[in-house]
């Protein structure tokens, strides 16, 4: 297969001066993207904010031959989210690609969460989504081939402790994910969703759960040692390019390996006067995924 660039093309990465978003920005501009790198610069609960970590990336860009400008807006902010697309159309004249990236973490029970931790996991996760996803669209309508590369969680499954603000967000951008492909079908542009598995600051601070030294600890520091946050980038930067050919989609993602997270509808049971003591009886069909059907977005 012939390599896979960007040239010509330019691309918004949020939360792009650290970890995944700084892979993701580097590998797009190694490629040929122009490239947008946005990152308000907070720290990883989401407080305080800087304008270093974006210039690094741009100035790690500008090294390497590529061509980058920083923007310090907050995602979780709408005008912050137009000032960022703004970027884009000051700087290269068009956008073609936004890869959702921004992200934050505060790993607690959830009766430990107050409702402000939630909405804050919201305001950046999905409404930074949303927001920078809104300010684009038209622009990439008027381009008809744009790719709107969003980042969930398999957290959204309920399988990882102590993550329910978190996975709550990460399940509303899964949905937007889906439901807004399904909308862009005829439009040229296609909408997925990367869940990745890595090593970063979220990542890091979640193994402090674990009691220093017990078993259960080293465990998890040596799968996290496996889970380079550069192996993110290729399904990201492909859901990105022109040829991709899937919408809707979510692709799990880590360590080489890359699976797709779906949802399913069982085949289940059908009742005339459907009564409580037919679905009792009739749980293990319902619950049974043999046939089930995975319901798909719009793919023109």
């Amino acid at each position: 297969m012939d390599e896979l660039r960007f040239d010509g093309r330019v691309a918004v990465v949020t939360g792009a001066g650290r970890g995944i978003g700084r892979c993701h920005a580097l590998l797009l501009a190694a490629r040929g993207a122009k490239v947008v790198v946005a990152d308000y610069g907070g720290q990883i609960d989401g407080g305080g904010a800087s304008a270093a970590p974006a210039e690094l990336v741009v100035k790690e860009i500008a090294a390497a031959g590529g061509d980058a400008v920083a923007s310090f807006a907050s995602v979780a902010e709408e005008d912050g989210a137009a000032a960022i697309v703004q970027t884009a159309l000051d700087a290269f004249g068009r956008l073609d690609i936004v890869i959702n990236n921004a992200g934050i973490s505060d790993k607690a029970p959830f009766m430990d969460l107050p409702s402000e931790k939630f909405r804050r996991m919201v305001d950046v996760h999905f409404l930074g989504t949303l927001y920078v996803t809104k300010a684009a669209w038209p622009h990439l309508v008027d381009a008809g081939a744009g790719r709107v590369v969003n980042t969930t969680s398999e957290a959204v499954l309920g399988t990882l402790p102590q993550l329910t603000s978190y996975a709550s967000a990460k399940g509303a951008v899964l949905a937007l994910t889906k439901s807004l492909a399904g909308e862009a079908a005829g439009t040229g542009i296609r909408v997925n969703a990367v869940a990745p598995r890595a090593r970063t600051r979220m990542s890091e601070g979640g193994k402090e759960a674990y009691p220093a030294g017990s078993e259960l600890r080293r465990r998890v520091e040596a799968h996290l040692a496996r889970l380079d946050p550069e192996l993110i980038s290729p399904a990201a930067a492909y859901l990105a390019h022109e040829s991709c050919r899937i919408n809707g989609e979510a692709l799990v993602v880590g360590g080489g390996a890359v699976h797709r997270l779906t949802l399913a509808v069982s085949k289940g049971i059908a009742r005339d006067g459907l009564t409580v003591e037919d679905v009792a009886a009739g749980l293990d069909e319902i619950l049974d995924m043999t046939d089930a059907t995975i319901p798909t977005a719009g793919r023109s």
